[in-house]
């Protein structure tokens, strides 16, 4: 009980903190699971993010429920993800019923602003943080630029992106694998 607790209370924390979406949520995320709780590592945190953006549905909620499933099962998964969403949920009904009339105010148009600003820098130094944990070798910087070029320049949906990418990252490693004569 105390560790599905922990699982709500942690995505509860991150659902609150996180503005602007799924790259947002790294920090806090990282923060939470891996320094705090250790419940997995800070690759293990990348490949789930990963897995959370080439599935259907929000990036947040699906790293929720995966993080959660692997702590607790099932249980810990929905957990969770109520963790994660809540929030949300309780933010989204008390905006919608007092924003309205407010949406034309100078003061909160140049707020939302400044925050989507911050947000931005938030998301910016993820990507660094991305970029140092993901590319180890020449392969993976073929793989960061290629990937760039096609999610910038191309209508490719960015899931194909990544699953391209990934079976790149496959072959590459057998091919590295034979190079060596079969060992990995």
């Amino acid at each position: 009980m105390k560790k599905l607790w922990e699982l709500y209370a942690s995505f509860f924390r991150i659902g609150i903190l996180t503005i602007g979406g799924g790259l947002a949520m790294l920090p806090m995320l990282k923060r939470e699971v891996v320094d705090k709780y250790h419940w997995i590592n800070e690759e293990e945190m990348m490949d789930i993010y990963a897995i959370g953006q080439c599935t259907p549905g929000i990036i947040a909620v699906n790293t929720a429920t995966y993080i959660g499933y692997l702590q607790s099962g099932i249980v810990g998964g929905i957990v969770a993800t109520l963790g994660e969403v809540t929030p949300s949920l309780v933010i989204i009904i008390l905006i919608a019923s007092v924003l309205r009339q407010y949406m034309e105010n100078a003061v909160l148009l140049h707020a939302f602003a400044g925050i989507r600003i911050a947000v931005c820098a938030m998301m910016f130094d993820t990507v660094l943080l991305m970029i140092k944990k993901g590319i180890k070798n020449f392969t993976g910087v073929c793989l960061f630029f290629g990937a760039l070029i096609f999610a910038t320049f191309t209508p490719v949906p960015l899931p194909v992106i990544v699953l391209l990418a990934g079976a790149v990252g496959v072959i590459a490693f057998k091919l590295h694998r034979d190079e060596k004569g079969g060992a990995a």
